[in-house]
């Protein structure tokens, strides 16, 4: 397949710096300054959002050598192994996540936000404002992903 290459729009500056410390994001604040080539005015518009989806890059990971066998969610032996794309962790191809997040505040070239799932120094590939219409209204998951997530985005 052909490659592509992708260049970082900003980046995520906040208190979290251990990659390992995998839960309670909810209350963390991160600020995502984003490049000055695009201007002092490019999120303009954006504080009208209550929320917008942040689309940023698991660079301090590595990829997996191998993706073809279903491993244990988190890797965590109590739970079914999921293939690759049943998940959301950062071992993955490309590496890329992406979370939406409450808008705190949005400043010139800066926006504010909590409950970012990335640490300091994460390079941020794209932002969008969370509308209704993009949203499933009907999400369905197996019962042991809302007992695992229940400790996620605790404050």
């Amino acid at each position: 397949m052909p490659s592509f290459e992708i260049t970082p729009i900003g980046t995520v500056r906040n208190d979290r710096t251990d990659v390992r410390h995998t839960d309670e994001w909810g209350a963390v604040r991160s600020t995502i300054t984003v490049d000055e080539r695009f201007g002092e005015a490019c999120l303009q518009g954006l504080e009208g959002f209550s929320h917008v989806e942040v689309l940023f890059v698991f660079d301090q990971l590595p990829e997996l050598d191998d993706y073809r066998a279903p491993r244990p969610y988190r890797g965590r032996p109590d739970l079914p192994p999921v293939g690759v794309f049943a998940g959301r962790g950062p071992r993955r191809p490309n590496r890329i996540g992406v979370t939406s997040c409450a808008i705190e505040s949005v400043h010139g070239r800066e926006l504010t936000v909590t409950g970012l799932d990335a640490v300091t120094g994460t390079p941020v590939i794209d932002l969008k404002p969370a509308m209704r219409e993009f949203h499933p209204k009907d999400i369905t998951q197996p019962e042991w992903v809302s007992a695992m997530m229940s400790d996620y985005f605790k404050p």
